[in-house]
């Protein structure tokens, strides 16, 4: 058990909106990551980005996907009884990341329910959303993330 548990499955509630902080890609970065697990041209490669319908170089979208998870581990997670999570859905990369822009991830519960088989854990559903820095939405997504509960349920 992890020490230093803040919060715990009851202390989110729908409607709540959690900051998760920012983060900025470099140009070195999104090359590295994209040469590891996403190596098309316009990742890789200034001149065939420039020629590719993004016009510059920019981030795979699972390297977006990854820096949001680094900002909710690090901003969040971090202090509360996670126990992982069973997938995400509704994945959208709605605008380019290019080096050097400035992303924003904003959380918001939405629906909150205990496990049926596990009286320990309950479960949120979260919309993530990333903005650059000009408020563009770059990234949106859905899923479900699991806590311990602080006081588990009467069987």
């Amino acid at each position: 058990m992890r020490k230093n548990v803040k919060y715990y499955w009851e202390d989110f509630a729908v409607g709540q909106v959690r900051d998760l902080g920012t983060i900025s890609p470099t140009r070195e970065e999104i090359i590295t990551f994209a040469s590891q697990f996403d190596p098309q041209p316009f990742h890789l490669d200034d001149e065939a980005a420039k020629a590719s319908v993004f016009g510059g170089l920019c981030a795979s979208g699972w390297h977006t996907c990854s820096m949001a998870m680094r900002l909710m581990v690090t901003n969040f997670l971090h202090e509360t009884s996670s126990l992982g999570s069973p997938g995400l859905e509704n994945i959208q990369w709605r605008k380019p990341v290019f080096p050097g822009d400035v992303l924003r991830l904003q959380s918001t519960v939405l629906e909150i329910k205990p496990m049926a088989k596990r009286p320990d854990v309950g479960m949120t559903r979260n919309h993530w959303e990333m903005f650059n820095q000009n408020g563009d939405k770059v990234l949106n997504m859905e899923g479900w993330g699991m806590f311990r509960r602080r006081t588990p349920a009467e069987a």
